[in-house]
């Protein structure tokens, strides 16, 4: 180890955030309002799917542009008693949704899954079966301890008393501020008068608050069978350009229950979220491919590491394209694609210079997304990665109920015949990865992040930051990045000294402010003790509960109590 704890020779760069340590529940969300949330009803009594639950209400509220109740995403849930499950409540495909509903700009290259209109990115047309809700509303009265109304409760004061938007936000509002404008709803929001709003301006809304309050007393069905639903459904239909989401498509959605993908690494247990989730099998394709080189004697952040890196994301993206699916609709070759034989076929694919190849059609998918990172002192824990897709969503906003809801529709494939196609009750692929590794019978680690595309690899390489770069886990959530599907190599600043190497081995270097978003995560040491950390590439914030009631039996006694023993005084 050197001076900062990383292995030798390496690449240094300094954390901005602190850790947080604590015995009885530690959160970590992208916004520390939503972290808050959690902390509420941990320190409550709740345990991890109540704060899971409470932090991701909230955070509809506080990170509107990345997350709502009419999104998709997944949580990862390890259970107290070692059980795991990956709750999918990815948005779906209508019923009356056609693969020739959209039609497409191109046949290839860049501008390949857009559509004429924009209608699969913005307005009615993009709106796909949402599943947030029901899937929050199902894990926190599965397995939550508190009533549902108090899991509600922080989002609806935050929604009704307001709350100072962040930089973070506002740039945001700045960046689809033209789309903003063109929904009073939306404009009236975050940008009054016209402009956009700025970091500490003080967000009020009341509609939403309303609906939030709705929820608390209906549940989901507020939403899938309800007054929110309807009024959602009416707005769409009454679009001058009408989208096909219906009532029956809320009636009908359903979120499911999946097993997790688990692969082996240096001996650490890898789990991570199944098909139509890409991180479970890929992350594991790319561990296994790591597994014969010494990657500690590289030291991170070498010239030699980083095009190692490369070379197997590159491999990983190649198969993503070419296997990658809903598992209702296609067969996915996990057992083929997480083997430790298929891995090293895959080292026969490594290049010796840049010329990247199995470039394929490039993938698309939002970047804009948000996580949390949650564990409660009994060993229950939540890594969780839900979105409206695109920043706002759909870009426009109900006025009745004050939802956003998501653009997923800009996810499939608008050419027909396609293994992305459009198709009734479809899900399309996500690079969502909340993850969770052991070491022997124990959580190790529990992290995520948003960024889309980009979400795996980042997470990938914070695991060999961890396993092999001995890093903390505030260095690994921090780390540069590189990342690239087969084209460009896309290098974070830090890593700005090896841009040279990477252009004279062959590689297209691209440098980039931020790879990804936000990532999160616990880390679970042998003493009880978690450790909670946040990057500083998003709001993230981290809060841990070292205290808490006291021991069983505890009273004040009075100064005189003659009648009372004195060894009961004790």
């Amino acid at each position: 180890m050197n001076a900062s704890g990383l292995s030798s020779p390496s690449l240094p760069f300094i954390c901005d955030k602190s850790p947080v340590t604590g015995r009885n529940g530690t959160i970590v969300t992208n916004h520390p309002l939503g972290t808050m949330a959690g902390m509420e009803m941990l320190a409550a009594g709740g345990n991890a799917f109540d704060a899971a639950a409470a932090a991701l209400l909230a955070l509809t509220v506080v990170e509107p542009m990345m997350v709502g109740v009419a999104g998709g995403g997944l949580s990862h849930l390890r259970l107290a008693d070692g059980k795991h499950v990956v709750i999918d409540a990815l948005s779906c495909a209508a019923r009356a949704m056609t693969p020739t509903i959209y039609e497409p700009v191109a046949d290839e290259g860049p501008l390949y899954m857009d559509t004429k209109g924009r209608r699969s990115l913005v307005g009615a047309t993009s709106v796909a079966v949402p599943g947030n809700l029901l899937g929050w509303h199902g894990m926190q009265t599965r397995f939550g301890r508190l009533p549902f109304a108090d899991v509600v409760a922080p989002a609806i004061r935050l929604a009704r008393s307001g709350f100072e938007a962040t930089h973070y936000l506002a740039g945001a509002v700045r960046e689809h501020a033209a789309d903003l404008a063109m929904d009073p709803a939306m404009q009236a929001l975050f940008m009054p008068g016209g402009t956009p709003v700025k970091a500490g301006t003080r967000l009020y809304q009341p509609q939403y608050a309303s609906s939030l309050e709705l929820i608390a007393r209906e549940g989901a069905a507020a939403l899938y069978d309800g007054a929110l639903g309807e009024s959602l459904v009416r707005t769409i239909a009454s679009s001058p350009d009408p989208g096909w989401l219906s009532m029956d498509d809320l009636r009908a959605y359903r979120t499911v229950d999946r097993a997790p993908v688990v692969g082996h690494y240096r001996g650490y247990r890898i789990m991570g979220p199944p098909p139509p989730a890409s991180s479970g099998v890929h992350i594991t394709q790319m561990l296994n491919m790591l597994e014969p080189f010494d990657i500690r004697a590289m030291g991170f952040g070498s010239t030699e590491s980083l095009r190692l890196l490369a070379e197997v994301i590159r491999i990983a993206f190649a198969d993503r394209r070419r296997f990658s699916g809903d598992p209702a609709f296609v067969d996915v070759p996990v057992a083929r694609l997480t083997s430790k034989a298929y891995a090293r076929e895959c080292l026969d694919r490594l290049t010796k210079g840049g010329a990247l190849a199995d470039m394929g059609g490039m993938l698309h998918e939002s970047h804009d997304t948000t996580h949390l990172t949650v564990a409660d002192r009994d060993g229950n824990v939540v890594a969780a990665t839900h979105t409206i897709n695109g920043l706002f969503g759909a870009r426009y906003m109900d006025p009745e109920t004050g939802i956003i809801p998501n653009n997923y529709m800009s996810n499939f494939d608008p050419h027909p015949g396609r293994a992305l196609s459009i198709e009734p009750g479809k899900r399309v692929p996500t690079s969502m990865a909340p993850m969770i590794v052991y070491e022997g019978e124990k959580p190790a680690f529990a992290l995520g992040m948003p960024g889309g595309l980009r979400i795996f690899p980042s997470i990938f390489q914070a695991i060999v930051n961890l396993i092999d770069h001995g890093m903390t886990l505030q260095q690994a959530v921090e780390a540069p990045r590189l990342w690239t599907q087969g084209q460009e190599v896309e290098l974070e600043p830090a890593y700005a000294p090896r841009q040279a190497d990477l252009e004279a081995a062959g590689y297209e270097v691209r440098r980039k402010p931020h790879i990804g978003g936000g990532m999160n995560g616990i880390a679970f040491g042998a003493d009880g003790m978690m450790t909670g950390a946040a990057c500083w590439r998003a709001d993230g914030t981290a809060m841990a509960l070292g205290g808490g009631v006291a021991r069983p039996g505890v009273r004040f006694w009075p100064d005189k109590a003659p009648d009372t023993p004195e060894e009961d005084r004790a």
